[in-house]
């Protein structure tokens, strides 16, 4: 049997403090061959999360809050926000299913570990497609986005003037 406990989640809260990515995952699945991928995401505020889908092959993914809030972002294929929605421990949203082929991306709106639940097996080569329209993990406009994360709403696009930095890539 494994237990998930409170000792487990405040332990992976303080790992991700101490990350220069200011997240850390601890994976209940055994193998990333698992068929079912399962595992804790502690995440702080100030974290990149890079707008990403998962279409190869197609796959949903399952986000629960237990501890802290975040922002879910949901975006068309241009980059504009198409959905947002708060996600708190304490509710009364605390939980949400991103279908599969939507781009999206996080925000830690406090310190918090979600549990996250989709479809393996894991291949960091095909996991992902991250948008073209957003910078790379790294890059030093990242946390301007995690900025506009905080505050974007629906309609919004990420700020023309780093929009037109990627786009003079």
């Amino acid at each position: 049997m494994k237990l998930l406990d409170n000792e487990t989640v405040t332990a992976l809260l303080a790992a991700a403090a101490d990350s220069p990515r200011l997240r850390a995952n601890h994976n209940i699945h055994p193998v990333l061959e698992d068929p079912v991928q399962r595992f804790f995401n502690a995440m702080q505020p100030g974290t990149y999360v890079r707008p990403h889908r998962h279409s190869t092959p197609p796959r949903w993914e399952l986000f629960v809050v237990l501890r802290g809030a975040m922002a879910l972002l949901v975006f068309d294929d241009s980059g504009r926000v198409a959905e947002r929605q708060e996600l708190k421990a304490e509710g009364p949203v605390f939980g949400a299913e991103v279908e599969a082929g939507r781009w999206h991306a996080l925000v830690a709106l406090q310190p918090s570990v979600l549990f996250e639940l989709k479809q393996g097996p894991y291949s960091a080569l095909t996991d992902k497609d991250f948008a073209s329209w957003a910078p790379a993990e790294g890059e030093a406009n990242c946390a301007a986005v995690v900025r506009w994360y905080e505050q974007a709403r629906v309609g919004d696009r990420i700020p023309a003037g780093i929009e037109s930095h990627l786009q003079s890539k």
